[in-house]
């Protein structure tokens, strides 16, 4: 099987997803936009697109021309039912190109904040603390199932049919991506009831990346399911 990550910045990478896509078979392949890489042509062979974050807005595309190519992308791999998993930006992403508006949330949300389950499901736990680095949000695309919220942001996760998943919050964050995302994106660490400082997130215990991998492992294994 083949997985595919669309890359936007470089300190937004795929995390423990690759490590477990690896231990479970997958041939890896990526596109990363910053680097001007174009989109692969075989896409016919991709079974599993991944949609990573970035600082940027899906709005931004007069900035960053690639974003039109980009939702096109993801729209033709929506429309040939292909596994889907949009994380930050990702996520933003599914919900433009489902006709959903992207706009500013009330507040930044940046640190380690808990997130609800909205129904039960096979993807994530009812309540758990997971990682966030976002200031825009976007409604709930026609037809899509709310799966999760949080204090700060109503719209955390929701799935669109049976094979498209979009995560606002970030399960793939490992110590190294955390302090990369402090240490380039610094300037947002600045007031709001929601913003972690630098120190408490470099700061943060083993024990929630641990959590993390374990809930990114079930997503995972839920979204693999839907290949067989």
């Amino acid at each position: 099987m083949r997985a595919h990550i669309l890359r936007h910045i470089w300190f937004e990478d795929s995390g423990t997803i690759s490590q477990i896509l690896r231990r479970k078979g997958f041939a890896i392949t990526s596109t990363s936009f910053d680097l001007n890489e174009r989109l692969p042509d075989d896409y016919e062979s991709i079974d599993f697109l991944i949609i990573m974050g970035g600082f940027m807005s899906v709005n931004d595309e007069d900035e960053f021309v690639w974003l039109k190519e980009e939702k096109r992308f993801i729209k033709m791999m929506i429309d040939r039912g292909k596994i889907i998993l949009g994380i930050c930006l990702g996520a933003q992403l599914i919900a433009n190109i489902l006709g959903a508006k992207i706009y500013k949330n009330k507040d930044k949300e940046i640190g380690w904040h808990e997130v609800t389950s909205a129904t039960r499901n096979k993807f994530i736990p009812q309540k758990f603390l997971a990682f966030h680095w976002h200031g825009e949000t976007f409604d709930l695309p026609e037809g899509a199932l709310l799966l999760a919220s949080s204090a700060a942001c109503q719209h955390q996760a929701f799935l669109y049919g049976n094979r498209v998943l979009a995560l606002q919050f970030h399960l793939e964050t490992t110590e190294k991506t955390a302090n990369l995302l402090s240490e380039n994106c610094g300037d947002e660490l600045t007031g709001g009831q929601f913003i972690f400082t630098r120190k408490q997130i470099q700061n943060a215990p083993s024990r929630y990346y641990q959590r993390l991998r374990s809930i990114m492992l079930r997503v995972i294994n839920a979204l693999i399911e839907r290949l067989e």
